[in-house]
């Protein structure tokens, strides 16, 4: 193994597996192009768009940020990992339901900071909901369709 690739065991989408990454490659990256979950989107690479917001040990986080090699032993939930099956996630669900995307780049961001809202608050208020998807950029719905999407999936999740 040459000092520019690491090896890391990781834990994605509830998988244990093993990879050969390039040291300075984002987790956004080795998601998209070494493991095909391309869900998470790529745009910013600034950590300003939250397109390419995962899980990261249960907290969201923008992937652009983080070099995969240093999450060895560490657990990623994508917005792959939601579903079960073809058995959407709630909050899926609610983000269809109330028609909150229109071109879709942002959604699986949005979706993945919904998911890591409601982990921590599963009943916010609007406030607490603006505050959850700060770091989320859409150019499309003006947010209020996915405000209500978040209501949705929170009252669904009760």
């Amino acid at each position: 193994m040459t000092e520019s690739l690491k090896h890391i065991k990781l834990k994605i989408n509830g998988h244990w597996g093993e990879l050969q990454v390039e040291c300075d490659k984002t987790l956004a990256r080795v998601l998209r192009e070494d493991l095909g979950l391309t869900g998470t989107k790529i745009n910013c690479e600034q950590g300003e768009c939250g397109a390419c917001t995962v899980l990261l040990d249960g907290k969201a986080v923008n992937s652009c940020l983080i070099l995969a090699a240093s999450l060895d032993g560490c657990e990623v939930l994508t917005v792959e990992g939601l579903s079960q099956g073809n058995q959407l996630d709630p909050i899926q669900e609610a983000f269809i339901e109330r028609d909150a995307s229109q071109c879709g780049f942002c959604t699986p961001g949005m979706i993945m900071s919904t998911k890591a809202l409601l982990a921590e608050n599963p009943n916010p208020n609007l406030i607490e909901i603006q505050d959850g998807l700060a770091g989320n950029y859409c150019r499309c719905t003006g947010y209020k369709s996915i405000i209500e999407a978040v209501q949705t999936a929170a009252e669904k999740s009760k």
